[in-house]
């Protein structure tokens, strides 16, 4: 009777245990689909978002709002978006910093530069391998001519360069927004004596 028992406890273990190492196996298997499910999506997410990127970047209808500004030496300030811009807006185009602590009586009234002006040599790369735009143009303004290189990624992060006549050298780094969907704060322009 004992053995029998016995027989039935193995019989049940080792049931189990082939039950279980399935289930094991159907699970690590399952993961690995929807790792894989989720990694398709996620690519074509960032493939539609690189094809609309496209449509607003062709159109001049877009603005970088900054989070963070680099200078020459590499150092790094963080900035309130709404007041650090590049804003593109057909054959018109704003460059603006400001920092609330800044405020005074020169400048935009927010405590920085702001500048508008004419777009000339516009254009756009795009790389549909690496799902990247590269944006070039020239900003001539009342401040002075600046030439913007920006570099935009699927997931709308961008960052772009801005040299000028004067040897001034700044870097926006933020996020790419469409010009209907931006919160910026405009100041006054920006006026040298």
């Amino acid at each position: 009777m004992k053995t029998k028992r016995i027989k039935l406890l193995i019989v049940c273990l080792i049931l189990i245990t082939g039950v279980t190492g399935a289930y094991n196996s159907v699970y690590a298997q399952s993961k690995k689909e929807a790792k894989k499910a989720m990694k398709e999506a996620e690519k074509a997410m960032l493939t539609a978002n690189f094809y609309a990127q496209d449509t607003i970047l062709n159109l001049r209808e877009f603005v970088l709002e900054a989070d963070y500004l680099q200078g020459r030496r590499g150092e790094i300030v963080p900035v309130r978006s709404n007041l650090n811009f590049i804003k593109v807006q057909g054959e018109r185009g704003i460059l603006q910093t400001g920092n609330p602590l800044y405020v005074g009586n020169f400048g935009n009234g927010i405590g920085g530069d702001t500048t508008e002006g004419n777009i000339h040599n516009y254009r756009v790369k795009r790389n549909t391998k690496s799902l990247t735009h590269n944006v070039t143009f020239v900003l001539t303004s009342t401040l002075g001519t600046f030439n913007i290189n920006m570099n935009v990624m699927a997931d709308n992060t961008a960052s772009a360069t801005i040299t000028s006549s004067r040897s001034t050298y700044l870097t926006w780094k933020g996020t790419l927004v469409a010009l209907f969907n931006t919160n910026v704060f405009r100041g006054q322009d920006t006026y040298r004596r």
